[in-house]
């Protein structure tokens, strides 16, 4: 019942200026994958009702170290999965947290706005086992209402912007001497650790923007699941529902063959000769990136991301793809592009246009 957008690079994975608090006390035996689903399922953090106080907080102040029961939370939803990271919660220290309220400080007022009553919080902890962890919860009648959000603090401690968009876009691939493929999300002067967090941050508030509405289905049902009478505008750009498979198909399968072979983080599948041909192929559907071709909720997270990104904040957002004695391959972003545009027109009905 979650989506953890982005896993941590092991190269990463580095100790923060933090103060990291002792693992929690869990109801279940680790072997007990009985108790750890039933914990797991009616735990205290699905109910809107436990977040009242941090609710009545000014949205801008809602970050910190994650409580307890948030912590005993991910560390059973990590065990179901068969993670073997515990995570704790942390305290960042001044300099990280000054370049978390950076980062959320420069995000235009129109899509800050947003989140009041569906932002819980931005909490932190080390040993998540991703970088970012988005959840929902519900009000009493069961309906998802508002969502939450889990940063790895210790993971995040040494990133730059470009630095992680190149590694995180450069997993799908089987490296190969020659082959070189490099994400360009900041100007040199910007490459910094706040931007990194500001672009992570961007793909988890489009997941938590999501939460109860009708952009796509919700994560938590299985694709056959998904009422044949329900109707998502956003899904419905890209993607089918392939009931009898249990699987969500996209609309341009047939024009974009390698889709099926993107494999984010788990192992690529894609050789690095085929990095030019998989994105000619992408530039060809309305996925504003590889990994919105992934799933449909990671579709709507990444184009709020990148549109914020590039059209509100007026950043880069460039794929360079080498091959040794040839002329360098360039993606950049569609969001100016014929391909793009309904997309883009989603987003302004929920942002309001540039300006307006």
């Amino acid at each position: 019942m979650n989506l953890s957008a982005f896993l941590a690079p092991a190269a990463l994975l580095v100790s923060a200026s933090v103060t990291a608090q002792e693992a929690p006390r869990l109801p279940c035996a680790e072997a007990d994958k009985a108790c750890v689903a039933q914990a797991t399922r009616h735990h205290a953090v699905h109910k809107r009702a436990t977040w009242r106080a941090d609710l009545a907080r000014p949205l801008d102040v809602r970050t910190g170290p994650a409580p307890a029961n948030l912590v005993e939370y991910l560390n059973l939803d990590n065990i179901l999965n068969g993670y073997p990271e515990r995570p704790r919660s942390v305290r960042p220290d001044a300099a990280f947290m000054a370049d978390v309220q950076g980062a959320i400080a420069d995000l235009p007022p129109a899509v800050w706005r947003l989140f009041q009553d569906r932002l819980i919080g931005l909490y932190f902890v080390e040993h998540l086992g991703g970088t970012g962890f988005t959840d929902f919860v519900v009000d009493h009648h069961q309906r998802p209402v508002a969502g939450y959000i889990v940063l790895d603090a210790a993971v995040l401690a040494q990133q730059t912007a470009n630095g992680w968009a190149s590694w995180k876009e450069n997993t799908p691939f089987k490296p190969a001497a020659g082959h070189r493929l490099d994400a360009r999300i900041e100007a040199d002067g910007d490459d910094n650790r706040r931007n990194a967090i500001q672009y992570i941050l961007l793909h988890e508030l489009g997941h938590v923007l999501s939460i109860g509405g009708d952009i796509h289905p919700p994560w938590d049902l299985d694709p056959k699941e998904v009422p044949a009478s329900a109707t998502y505008p956003y899904f419905d750009l890209s993607w089918t529902v392939a009931r009898q498979e249990n699987r969500y198909q996209s609309r341009f399968d047939a024009e974009f063959p390698q889709r099926k072979d993107v494999a984010y983080y788990f192992g690529a599948k894609l050789d690095a000769t085929a990095m030019a041909p998989t994105y000619a192929r992408l530039g060809k559907t309305n996925f504003p990136s590889l990994y919105a071709a992934t799933h449909p909720g990671d579709d709507f997270a990444e184009a709020f991301a990148s549109y914020v990104h590039v059209v509100r904040l007026k950043r880069p957002w460039r794929i360079t793809i080498t091959r040794d004695g040839e002329a360098p391959v360039l993606f950049d972003a569609c969001w100016s592009e014929p391909r793009c545009a309904a997309k883009r027109a989603f987003l302004e009905r929920l942002l309001g246009r540039p300006g307006g």
